[in-house]
């Protein structure tokens, strides 16, 4: 294996650790899109990559991975599928809101997030 190929094994494992650690501080009841996650992680244009990263996890580390979704605002998986449904409840199940089939951002969203750490519930 070349040194650059080492090299880059390696920032992606960081990469990897990254995205955990940003994912794994979602707080309960709020969400972050696949684009945040990935520009909160250091990669700004990696969003498909996230998946890939959350995948990756080793089975040991418990990540909040219902808590990543699409920029519309709706989860990724086929609307017919168990993890749609798998994903909806346990978002359902922290107090997030789906409307039409969609999350509003601005409430459950990251800027909803720090409003509710700064503010408290009231200014939802």
């Amino acid at each position: 294996m070349s040194n650059e190929t080492k090299v880059g094994k390696t920032n992606e494992a960081n990469w990897y650790q990254s995205v955990w650690k940003v994912v794994s501080e979602i707080p309960s009841g709020h969400v972050l899109t696949y684009g945040e996650v990935a520009r909160l992680s250091g990669m700004p244009r990696a969003a498909r990559r996230v998946s890939q990263a959350l995948r990756r996890a080793p089975s040991g580390i418990r990540l909040p991975w219902h808590r990543v979704i699409n920029a519309q605002g709706k989860i990724s998986f086929p609307e017919d599928s168990s993890g749609w449904q798998r994903q909806k409840d346990l978002l359902e199940g922290e107090g997030v809101i789906f409307l039409e089939g969609k999350i509003n951002l601005e409430r459950f969203g990251y800027r909803g997030a720090v409003d509710r750490l700064l503010w408290g519930d009231d200014s939802l």
